[in-house]
């Protein structure tokens, strides 16, 4: 049995919206015959995020949800304190710009000088040194159980998605239990799991429950990333990096990766794994939802 794309999206707190207009574009072409071909395909534009007077960096993003990314950017990078008093969150569509401003100015000129370029196809930046802060980082020791996982791989593979209208993008779905909460997506990982953070930062969303899902490579900056959102579990349709399963072990990090149908490997905190599904009862997925990290 196959399963279909799935209409029902109540679960979700934050979906994606295929049909948003200025995130796609049609785009003539000519196919492998040389016929007419018209495809939808994701737009693409910069944006520059200021903290306070300083700025900070320039992402390349689809649009949505500037100001998410550039909180859950800025956070995730250590350039806001978890006890950041936050006094305005400005975006300014016409420039291309947010400025996140605080009660407290912040100078992170040294931190600046400090760039390393991530193994993300859309080539993100990190600031400073990647493992500050991580020796302190202990993650809840939370169950997870093996229905879980294959719900949440059915329930996100078979929503509507921009990758499914037009490709060429990541997906990053915050969860709860076999509940997916917030769908983002974006050209590159790193930009969806900002976009996540900077949502859990504006709601005071805890993070000691979650499930964080992402199409993208289990690298070692996706696992840094996750670990100080204080999520203590990653999963992934993609593979692992040999320093991504390194840091996962060492912060307690429970890390999934290979979901692909009926399959998954962990090689971080199996010993929280509660197996409670039989792998021959899920249906097998349809190859019109399969990732290209998928075939194979």
């Amino acid at each position: 049995m196959q399963l279909a794309i799935s209409d029902d999206q109540s679960d979700y707190i934050i979906a994606p919206d295929p049909g948003a207009t200025r995130l796609t574009r049609a785009v003539e072409g000519l196919d492998q015959t040389g016929a007419p071909a018209r495809i939808s395909v994701v737009e693409e534009r910069p944006l520059t995020i200021f903290l306070n007077s300083q700025e900070i960096v320039t992402a390349m993003t689809i649009g949505d949800y500037p100001e998410y990314l550039a909180l859950g950017f800025l956070r995730n990078q250590g350039m806001l304190r978890p006890d950041e008093e936050i006094t305005g969150v400005d975006y300014d569509e016409d420039l291309e710009t947010v400025v996140v401003r605080t009660a407290v100015e912040t100078s992170h000129e040294e931190k600046l000088k400090k760039k390393t370029r991530t193994s993300g196809c859309a080539v993100g930046t990190v600031f400073g040194d990647m493992m500050e802060g991580l020796e302190e980082v202990r993650l809840p020791d939370v169950e997870v159980r093996t229905s879980w996982l294959y719900d949440l791989a059915s329930r996100i593979n078979r929503t509507p998605s921009l990758y499914l209208e037009a490709g060429a993008i990541h997906g990053t779905v915050l969860c709860r239990e076999n509940r997916p909460l917030v769908y983002m997506e974006d050209v590159g990982r790193h930009n969806a799991v900002d976009k996540i953070a900077g949502w859990m930062l504006s709601t005071g969303e805890g993070a000691g429950d979650k499930i964080l899902y992402t199409t993208g490579r289990l690298t070692s900056e996706m696992v840094i990333k996750t670990a100080m959102m204080g999520i203590p579990v990653l999963a992934s349709r993609s593979g692992f990096t040999a320093w991504g399963v390194e840091i996962a072990r060492q912060v307690g990090l429970t890390l999934i990766g290979r979901m692909r149908g009926q399959r998954f490997v962990c090689l971080s905190g199996a010993e929280r794994l509660v197996w409670d599904a039989d792998p021959d009862s899920v249906p097998v997925e349809d190859r019109k939802h399969r990732r290209k990290s998928a075939e194979g």
